[in-house]
């Protein structure tokens, strides 16, 4: 009797063939339960989305962070305004400083920050030839020289004029030599100030240019990098002409009324 095989050579109902006539297993996954009535939903799956930061500058007007420099020039002239009323309305005189202090405040800070940031390195290297070089140097040794001379020169007219009011005690030409050096101070100060000034605006002016919104790559890339709102104000309120006028016009008039006025008060 010849035995019934399968197609492949295998007997029928041995393991994985079924034997004739038996019904195929149902493979299909099992169905999931539908939920009783009145059960709560099932909750949602948890996700790991978390919330976005918030922008700590976002209390900053969007008209101010569009343009900074436009916002520090009408700054300085509103306080510029109230410094010309002063004079007329003849207010205190140290009004005159705190006006002026006002004024120079947000270009002072910005650029003080701005340049705490820049290494000096990441400025470009300047392009002068090396005549040039001397000739900047020599001119400097010039106007040293100059310098020198009119102290040596004010010095002795100012020994004369002390011996012929004082006289000839040696006590009170002292003790009035050392008041005149104090009335000086405030002088002298302004003046470095005023260097400390215009050498702080060359600087701008090589690092970020004269534009509102200096070019790419232009200002370091770490400085404010995670606050570029308030980045953009800090670049723009750093003006070279800005802070030019307003600290120069700070050191102007602090020499023009507070040193030379005290040290007019001490010849007296």
């Amino acid at each position: 009797m010849s035995e019934v095989r399968g197609s492949e050579g295998r007997e029928p109902g041995s393991a994985g063939v079924p034997a004739a006539g038996t019904p195929a297993p149902d493979t299909r996954p099992p169905a999931s339960p539908a939920p009783a009535t009145g059960a709560p939903p099932a909750p949602a799956p948890a996700t790991d989305a978390t919330p976005a930061p918030t922008d700590p500058d976002a209390w900053l007007p969007e008209w101010f962070v569009g343009r900074p420099l436009t916002a520090g020039w009408a700054w300085a002239g509103f306080w510029a305004v109230l410094i010309v009323a002063d004079e007329f309305l003849d207010l205190a005189g140290w009004s005159w400083y705190v006006l002026v202090g006002l004024a120079a405040l947000p270009t002072l800070l910005a650029s003080i920050a701005l340049l705490h940031a820049t290494p000096r390195r990441y400025l470009k290297p300047r392009r002068d030839t090396v005549l040039g070089h001397f000739f900047v140097r020599f001119l400097a040794l010039i106007a040293a020289f100059l310098v020198w001379g009119v102290s040596v020169v004010m010095s002795a007219s100012i020994s004369t004029t002390l011996q012929s009011l004082v006289g000839a005690s040696e006590r009170e030409v002292t003790a009035v030599g050392f008041n005149l050096l104090l009335a000086a101070i405030p002088l002298v100060v302004s003046v470095l100030w005023l260097a400390f000034i215009i050498r702080c605006a060359w600087f701008l002016r090589r690092l970020r240019g004269w534009k509102q919104t200096p070019e790419p790559g232009a200002v370091p890339k770490k400085f404010l990098r995670d606050r570029p709102r308030l980045r953009r104000v800090v670049v723009g309120l750093a003006h070279p002409g800005l802070l030019l006028v307003a600290g120069l016009g700070t050191s102007v008039l602090a020499f023009l009324l507070g040193a030379v006025e005290l040290t007019i008060n001490v010849l007296k």
